[in-house]
C-alpha cells in the first residue's frame, strides 16, 4: 500500500464524515413539542389528584369518569406522540 492510497482514503473519509455531520443537523428535530405535551399531562395528573383527594366522589358520573379518562389518554398519547416523532 503506497501512501497516496492511504491519504486518499483518509480524505474521502473525512468527506464522508462531514457530510453526515451536515445532514444530521438539517434533520435534527425539535424537543419543545415533547416538552409541552409531557408538561400539560404532568399539571393535568397533579390537578386530577388533588381534585380527587379533596373530593372522594369524583368522578360523581360514569360520563364524568369516561371524559377524564379520555383527556388523560389524549394527553398521554400527545406526550409519546410527540416522543416518537423526535426520536425518528
Amino acid at each position: 500500500m503506497d501512501l497516496s492510497f492511504i491519504l486518499a482514503v483518509a480524505e474521502q473519509a473525512g468527506e464522508h464524515a462531514a457530510g453526515a455531520a451536515e445532514h444530521a443537523e438539517e434533520e435534527h428535530k425539535s424537543e419543545v413539542p415533547f416538552f409541552v405535551a409531557g408538561a400539560v399531562f404532568a399539571v393535568f395528573a397533579v390537578l386530577i389528584s388533588v381534585y380527587g383527594f379533596k373530593r372522594p366522589d369524583f368522578p360523581e358520573t360514569t360520563s364524568q369518569a369516561r371524559g377524564v379518562m379520555t383527556v388523560g389518554t389524549m394527553l398521554m398519547l400527545a406526550a409519546v406522540g410527540s416522543a416518537v416523532y423526535v426520536a425518528l
